[in-house]
């Protein structure tokens, strides 16, 4: 695992955040150095996946770069056959990943799309995971998102995304900023990357209030929404789409 060092030295003019060959070549330590419980959300996502996955729909996930959701869902079906797409605007990001498929006995079973998640057409689906994802999508855009995401899966089909959010309360917002900086100098970023990584991110990364990425849910047709995991300013839902009263037993 490559070390994270693209705001180590002060820049002249620190450009906006993209998923580039340089992050990509830096993902996985920069990912696990700047969201807390990681590990732990992609491992009990996997699990969630693999519980739900329906034979003859789809796994999809929107926003997979390097596949490290992917790769532990392998591990979490075993034998069981799996249909999954993995869809990622970023062709460094998707070549890391393809290497990765291509060294695993499974690796067949997912198929990488390069595409923007507002064009790409959606399949049935009974599981779809948007980790991190949502918030660097034009605000205007999301709602639309989630309702195509809905309306793609199947009944009793679960919605698994992650987002860093802002709190209502400016207070309580600064004090979750205030931690979340602790955390990533814990991890051994600067106060001079962390700034960085900050301007770079303005007006890149919108994050948005729980209660907005509910009332969002709802919107879409989602009942049953539930947090399965928060850390201050990262939140896990899990939303799931009602069953038809038919498959109901």
């Amino acid at each position: 695992m490559s070390q994270d060092t693209i705001y180590s030295k002060k820049l002249p003019k620190v450009k906006p955040f993209e998923f580039n060959k340089n992050v990509a070549g830096v993902f996985d330590d920069m990912i696990h150095r700047s969201v807390p419980l990681y590990r732990e959300t992609v491992k009990r996502q996997a699990q969630l996946a693999a519980a739900f996955y329906k034979e003859q729909t789809a796994i999809i996930d929107l926003g997979c770069s390097n596949g490290n959701f992917g790769m532990r869902l392998l591990g979490e079906m075993g034998r069981r056959p799996l249909r999954m797409v993995a869809v990622d605007n970023s062709g460094p990001m998707l070549e890391i990943y393809q290497s990765r498929l291509d060294n695993h006995p499974a690796g067949d079973q997912i198929e990488l799309v390069e595409a923007s998640l507002q064009d790409i057409p959606l399949e049935t689906a009974s599981v779809v995971v948007l980790n991190l994802t949502l918030q660097f999508l034009p605000v205007a855009e999301r709602d639309a998102l989630i309702a195509r995401i809905h309306d793609a899966l199947v009944p009793g089909g679960i919605l698994l995304i992650t987002e860093k959010v802002i709190h209502k309360e400016k207070v309580l917002s600064n004090l979750q900023q205030e931690f979340y900086w602790k955390f990533k100098g814990e991890n051994g970023y600067s106060n001079l990357e962390i700034s960085q990584k900050r301007d770079a991110l303005e007006n890149v990364l919108i994050p948005e209030t729980v209660e907005t990425h509910v009332e969002r849910f709802s919107k879409a047709g989602f009942s049953k929404v539930d947090i399965w995991q928060k850390w201050f300013n990262f939140t896990s839902f899990i939303c799931m789409k009602d069953a038809d009263a038919k498959d109901i037993k």
